[in-house]
């Protein structure tokens, strides 16, 4: 199950870093309740907990999805699959996502520097950026600073596929055990 990699993921990232579950907790902003449930593999972190706890400890969030489990993880009309993990001499990771039709999908705004490339695969997706909607149509791609709260969005009535490479400037570049 996709829990139980992300929930072995964050408690050997915790170890390695010699963080109590209190102290994750401060980095991060997520509850200490909800970082036990999720190393025990007895919930299902959302992408904004699991985005909470990237930057609160300064890692890709493919540190945490990465496994066996090839599906991706879904919430809704929103999944993903991670297609290149974050590699450290590239400073990139790669997700396939898509959208159900009408779904929005937000994000907050990551560490300073950090940019986002959107390639649309299928259908027409909206990329929001300081409140303004750019449409990426399928074999268009758009590049944006997401150092500042974003999202994707798909006005459509059919799914959308897109892929979306996040890139981390140099001094943020940390491995998962780092």
């Amino acid at each position: 199950m996709q829990e139980d990699v992300v929930g072995t993921n964050l408690r050997a990232i915790r170890a390695a870093r010699g963080l109590s579950l209190s102290g994750l907790a401060a980095l991060s902003g997520v509850s200490k309740a909800m970082l036990g449930q999720v190393e025990r593999g007895e919930s299902s972190p959302t992408i904004a907990t699991l985005w909470k706890l990237a930057r609160g400890l300064e890692l890709p969030l493919s540190a945490f999805v990465e496994g066996p489990v090839e599906a991706g993880r879904v919430e809704g009309g929103f999944a993903y699959r991670t297609v290149f993990a974050f590699d450290p001499a590239f400073g990139t990771e790669t997700f396939e996502i898509t959208l159900g039709p009408g779904w929005e999908h937000r994000s907050e705004a990551h560490a300073g520097g950090v940019v986002e490339d959107v390639f649309a695969g299928s259908g027409e997706v909206e990329i929001g950026v300081a409140g303004v909607w750019q449409r990426c149509r399928v074999g268009e791609g758009v590049r944006f600073a997401a150092d500042q709260p974003h999202g994707y969005r798909n006005p459509g009535p059919v799914p959308v596929r897109f892929c979306n490479t996040i890139h981390y400037p140099a001094g943020k570049r940390r491995s998962a055990g780092a």
